[in-house]
């Protein structure tokens, strides 16, 4: 049954990123998403892959990378991966789509690394309306998936309420973001799903009643950021975060998994 791997690996270079090579060693899967690939880990990341036989691709900057324009992603297949062009986003390098094949499973593979609500120009904004409105057209059949970093919500209720960054721990909308930055952080984790028939991994396998956050600070507070989501034609059996890489300082990111087959 093929199985998917995202992870923000929080650029780590040098021995982190040699740590993080050898925990994914140690672990089987048919696809890998990686968010926050930089200039300085990228022929690393690329020569450690196809080491293992994999087709590697990874997002191009447009622009000099520095700052946190510096990060791009990569998707590494065990079956050869073919570009697909993408929606236009401020920060293209952010995203990459890719053909490719779960088994016997002719997929579309998008990973995104979501930019921060306090980034300027409305840059996170942008970035989800252009993905959801991409994703959410009529395909050509292919089955397609989002796996990656987005960077949202910022709560989620046992009741299944979500909540997202554009409002404040009360839930009150924030003035300086507004219902439109609230409306886009909803799209591609809520409304693919309601509207569009998408599945999130995480919360139809689990429900609400877990508790997992995939991005957290020291004292344990913080978000499940990280998501896979998958469209009809694709069913997820099992999901799950690997919470050990993140509380051993792999990343500041728990990776995330999900085995997924052909909906029924």
């Amino acid at each position: 049954m093929p199985l998917l791997f995202t992870w923000n690996v929080a650029g780590r270079v040098a021995a982190n990123q040699e740590r993080q090579i050898a925990a994914l060693a140690e672990r089987a899967f048919d696809v890998l998403c990686l968010q926050e690939v930089t200039p300085r880990t990228r022929e690393r990341w690329i020569e450690a892959l196809e080491g293992r036989g994999l087709h590697v691709a990874v997002s191009a900057w447009p622009v000099s990378p520095g700052g946190t324009r510096r990060f791009a992603v990569l998707v590494a297949s065990r079956r050869p991966v073919e570009r697909l062009a993408g929606p236009d986003l401020p920060w293209p390098e952010r995203h990459l789509a890719v053909r490719t094949a779960l088994d016997d499973i002719e997929v579309q593979v998008h990973t995104l690394h979501a930019p921060l609500s306090s980034k300027e120009e409305l840059v996170k904004v942008r970035t989800l309306e252009a993905l959801h409105a991409h994703l959410a057209r009529a395909a050509d059949g292919v089955p397609r998936l989002l796996a990656g970093d987005l960077n949202t919500p910022r709560y989620e209720s046992r009741d299944g309420e979500i909540v997202t960054f554009a409002r404040d721990r009360k839930g009150r909308l924030r003035e300086e973001l507004g219902a439109r930055h609230d409306r886009a952080e909803l799209l591609l984790i809520d409304d693919l799903v309601r509207e569009h028939g998408w599945r999130d991994a995480f919360r139809s396998l689990h429900g609400y009643a877990r508790r997992d956050r995939s991005w957290a600070m020291r004292t344990g507070f913080g978000y499940r950021l990280d998501h896979i989501v998958v469209s009809p034609g694709l069913e997820p059996v099992e999901a799950d975060y690997v919470h050990d890489w993140r509380t051993e300082r792999l990343s500041d990111h728990s990776a995330m998994w999900a085995r997924l087959e052909p909906a029924g």
